[in-house]
């Protein structure tokens, strides 16, 4: 698989992960709240790293800039 994910995207996906990380332990979630939070943010995380989005691919998005462009 190619990556699909861009630096923008990249960044935007790791603050929605400290969001969600921050409320996870600021609200004391528990339960299946607590584990979907936690789940969201693993997938986020995930897809930072690897640089793919399989979601992406589903609907034929692609976040990284062309070179040459402007």
């Amino acid at each position: 698989m190619k990556r699909n994910v861009g630096k923008t995207d990249g960044v935007i996906r790791l603050i929605l992960v400290t969001i969600l990380v921050i409320l996870y332990f600021a609200l004391g979630l528990n339960g299946i709240a607590g584990i979907l939070v936690l789940g969201i943010a693993v997938l986020l995380c995930l897809t930072v790293v690897t640089g793919i989005c399989p979601l992406y691919y589903l609907f034929g998005i692609n976040t990284i800039e062309k070179k040459g462009k402007k």
